[in-house]
């Protein structure tokens, strides 16, 4: 892991010290998943039952998964595990809860009231990565809120395991959630079939979740097309940023920089400090740390796009955190709480040596479907407004029309607008001569 002075580097390599990994989009990725989606849209459940042998070696007959299927996956699923979604769950829901949108009227001038009214979208769908690496966490994250927003119709599309079953933490966390339907479906498949719809699965509203490189590009390729769904966020790779100081503990940031490096091999973790002693620590400490990790592999791989920036003092930490616009911020400092309010740019951040971003993944009650590759400078993480629409509604009574004729007369002239300004005109002129109550 590379250790940078970045008051060494001119502007052209103080942007190339803040790059992410290369997105993996290539024409081929592009052109497989848009024969994908033109084959279930046209040939619905058809298309994806040969899709699932095809890609996961799976022949199944029916996906979607039925009330024994799913007690049989959750009765097999350890205590420990259940009880661990339970208090996630609990958390998350407290946290979001507090962020739901209100209602609200309120009259803007003499006789003219103006109403905002918040309601859950139709119909959603969600996906979770599955297979070899379930994701329940996942279900947790989309489920909670699609919940609090009173979705009417909310499903979720999940890989099926090599036994062509549904993983038990999956099943359990969608039953928590209310989650209305579960199909054994995975890849850019799965985002096909929930956005046409096929003869088993419903069309959705909306897409939620995470996933490999197909599933993000098939989001990505819907979002934009003639069916035009409306998807939550564009997900990059995983990234953190550690802002630590000379008294930080070297093995908390190294492991949480190996935390997030564990994702996959286009990861990034960067860690901006005042001290070299402390760089020079984190690094051995990951290397030290290697030897117990499952996924070591993946960790020396991304570590070509993690690297350890120095900066002469805290406050100039924080620009470049600003500048980076981190998915995960971590800050690891005395003055945790006052560096905060410098924080202009974040997806999420984690305060303190005792508060590992690990928490913001499962369960202290925040969101992780958050904006990656410096998208934190205008978008927001996953929040129950994400599931919900707002209509506004306007009343206007005879005398709110007659305070407001002029306003609205005036700027339709000014905009050559003669249909819009007769609205108003015809009207003020009814209610002068008294032919209009």
């Amino acid at each position: 892991m590379e250790i940078i002075e970045w008051n060494e580097l001119d502007q052209g390599a103080r942007e190339a010290a803040l790059e992410r990994a290369p997105q993996n989009r290539s024409e081929k990725t592009q052109l497989i998943v848009s024969d994908i989606l033109k084959r279930v849209s046209s040939d619905g459940d058809a298309a994806i039952r040969e899709l699932t042998f095809q890609l996961d070696g799976v022949d199944l007959q029916s996906f979607r998964v039925t009330t024994e299927e799913r007690h049989a996956a959750i009765e097999g699923l350890d205590v420990e595990v259940r009880e661990a979604i339970d208090s996630a769950y609990q958390n998350i829901k407290k946290f979001h809860h507090a962020a739901l949108p209100s209602n609200f009227s309120l009259e803007t001038s003499s006789g003219v009231t103006c109403q905002a009214r918040y309601l859950g979208i139709q119909s959603v769908g969600l996906y979770a990565p599955g297979g070899k690496t379930p994701l329940p966490s996942s279900v947790l994250m989309m489920g909670v809120p699609a919940e609090l927003a009173k979705c009417k119709n909310v499903i979720l599309c999940s890989p099926p395991s090599p036994s062509g079953e549904i993983d038990g933490a999956i099943a359990y966390a969608a039953e928590v959630c209310g989650v209305d339907a579960v199909f054994k479906i995975g890849g850019a498949q799965a985002i096909a079939a929930m956005t046409f719809g096929t003869e088993s699965v419903p069309a959705c509203d909306k897409l939620f979740g995470p996933g490999s490189i197909w599933v993000t590009e098939a989001k990505r390729q819907v979002s934009v097309g003639r069916s035009a769904t409306t998807i939550d966020m564009a997900a990059g790779p995983s990234e953190v940023m550690v802002v630590a100081d000379k008294d930080a503990n070297p093995v908390f940031v190294a492991v949480d920089m190996a935390a997030q490096m564990e994702h996959g091999t286009d990861s990034q973790a960067i860690l901006v400090t005042e001290s070299r002693d402390l760089a020079e620590a984190v690094v051995q400490a990951v290397l030290d740390l290697l030897p117990q990790l499952n996924r070591r592999d993946l960790i020396r791989s991304s570590s070509r796009y993690s690297r350890i920036i120095l900066v002469d003092d805290i406050s100039q930490a924080m620009q470049v955190a600003n500048l980076y616009a981190a998915e995960h911020l971590i800050i690891q400092t005395e003055d945790a709480d006052i560096r905060l309010e410098q924080v202009t740019a974040a997806g999420s951040v984690f305060l303190g040596r005792w508060t590992p971003e690990v928490l913001g993944d499962y369960c202290s009650g925040t969101n992780h479907v958050l904006p990656t590759c410096g998208l934190a400078r205008s978008v927001n993480g996953l929040s129950v407004s994400d599931f919900m629409k707002r209509i506004t509604v306007q009343r206007a009574t005879a005398d709110g029309l007659m305070g407001l004729a002029k306003t609205a007369t005036t700027l339709a002239s000014a905009e050559g607008l003669t249909a819009h300004a007769l609205a108003v005109s015809i009207r003020r002129d009814g209610c002068q001569s008294g032919a209009v109550e």
